[in-house]
């Protein structure tokens, strides 16, 4: 068997010990600033990424590290407290390991979110933005040879984000009164925050908001057919018409998220209640 596909079947064999082979219906990815979705898990198991199998280990700012099984919205979930970034070191084979785990496990869904700056001039700190497409400038995560028991070769991205999935966001907001945006997320490598040219550049090529995440997750749970529903928490505004004296700073987009948690894990909630 490919070395790679016997990594991601350890890892999830391991996990399923853990959690006595309980079947989630939904993965989470819970970026910057936005684990404590994590803590409203109820009769969770937490398992520190460090003692899974294959698993590297998240650096990144306001990402914890847990790899958490338990009840939300009165479904079983599993969730990752914490991703892996590319601008860490990781390969793309690492930074989607978790992914690939989450299918053996047998998720139906999958649910991301983020911290991104929003290039769009309508959004404010604080916005959510349901992601309604994106644009990757981060390396293709399939590239390499192709995990023929997870998908094909060629996979469609026509629809990237479940459109089902989306309308019940906008009805849900709806009801509890929660503001939402709709936009394209433009993922680059990072670690650098983007020059207000290339700010411009992303917004006149279609992008509303930007990161260095997300899609190659997105891209692997599509490889595999699982439909994805995607959240972004604008957490700076990323203009091309700053003061003189402003500075991006990565503590700032951790208590904005966090700032924003609240109204994310509510959304969340109520919408795997509801499948």
């Amino acid at each position: 068997m490919d070395e790679r596909v016997l990594k991601i079947h350890k890892a999830a064999d391991y996990i399923s010990e853990k959690i006595g082979a309980r079947v989630p219906l939904v993965g989470i990815v819970l970026g910057s600033g936005l684990g404590c979705l994590a803590e409203k898990i109820e009769n969770p198991v937490v398992i520190p990424y460090k003692d899974i199998p294959g698993f590297p280990v998240s650096t990144a700012v306001g990402h914890k590290g847990n790899f958490i099984a338990g009840t939300l919205g009165g479904k079983f979930v599993v969730a990752m407290q914490g991703r892996f970034h590319y601008y860490e070191g990781y390969p793309m084979e690492l930074v989607t390991l978790p992914i690939r785990v989450m299918k053996v496990l047998g998720i139906s869904y999958l649910f991301v979110s983020n911290a991104a700056g929003g290039v769009n001039f309508d959004f404010k700190l604080g916005d959510m933005m349901v992601i309604t497409d994106h644009i990757n400038h981060l390396p293709n995560p399939l590239v390499g040879p192709n995990m023929e028991e997870f998908g094909p070769r060629f996979p469609d991205m026509t629809r990237p984000y479940d459109k089902k999935l989306i309308a019940k966001a906008l009805e849900i907001a709806g009801e509890l009164g929660i503001s939402l945006r709709q936009g394209v997320y433009f993922a680059g490598t990072g670690p650098s925050y983007e020059t207000p040219a290339e700010y411009k550049y992303f917004r006149l090529i279609g992008a509303d908001a930007v990161g260095m995440s997300t899609i190659p997750e997105v891209i692997v749970a599509r490889h595999s057919d699982i439909p994805v529903f995607g959240v972004s928490v604008i957490t700076n505004e990323a203009h091309d018409d700053y003061a003189e004296d402003y500075v991006n700073d990565g503590d700032d987009v951790v208590a904005a998220a966090d700032a924003a948690a609240g109204k994310m894990t509510l959304l969340f909630t109520k919408m795997i209640s509801s499948l």
